[in-house]
């Protein structure tokens, strides 16, 4: 059963058979948003970025985006650029797989952001949406919906956090931005 997650909350990643989750993709999807123009409508093609920036401590130790497609440890993969969105039509996009096993016990929380390498605005997005699924059985665990487009470039989007001997993720919808993932850590540092 998903949870329709809204800013700021945070749910468990435990089982509902009390075990931890070992293995979840973090599944970023959005569609150009149609503008009127003297012939009608139209959209225009936008290039969106997921990146997920590890952190151990409140210090960035690597990060996981389009250029570095796997963790240096292993335990976080980017399955591959998207320059256009809507591909899916409502599914992912852009995802990372994050095996939560295998993350190394420094690593005590994961951002994800999302932002616009081509420098268009939220204004031209719409239905963007980050999940979380269950990559073990393919269930949608949560799903954070973006309410509205904005005039910024990027989003902290979602964290994945330790607590305790499990993981949990808060949706954080923070507007931000920036072209790549290095313009957002002055917005990120605030969410850890």
């Amino acid at each position: 059963m998903t949870v329709n997650m809204t800013k700021g909350q945070a749910i468990s990643l435990q089982k509902n058979d009390g075990g931890s989750l070992t293995a979840v993709r973090m599944g970023l999807g959005w569609q150009a948003a149609p503008r009127r123009g003297l012939f009608g409508s139209r959209t225009r093609e936008i290039d969106l970025d997921a990146s997920a920036v590890l952190f151990a401590d409140k210090q960035p130790v690597d990060v996981v985006f389009f250029r570095h497609l796997v963790s240096d440890d292993g335990s976080v993969r980017h399955t591959g650029d998207n320059l256009v969105g809507g591909v899916g039509q409502g599914g992912d996009d852009e995802a990372i797989l994050v095996d939560l096993s295998r993350v190394p016990v420094h690593i005590d929380q994961i951002i994800f952001t999302v932002n616009s390498f081509t420098g268009q605005t939220f204004q031209e997005v719409q239905n963007a949406f980050c999940r979380l699924v269950d990559e073990t059985n393919g269930q949608e665990l949560a799903r954070y919906t973006l309410a509205g487009g904005g005039a910024y470039t990027a989003q902290i989007m979602a964290k994945v956090h330790r607590v305790g001997a499990g993981w949990n993720m808060t949706a954080l919808g923070a507007p931000a931005n920036g072209r790549t993932f290095q313009d957002l850590m002055p917005a990120i540092l605030p969410a850890l």
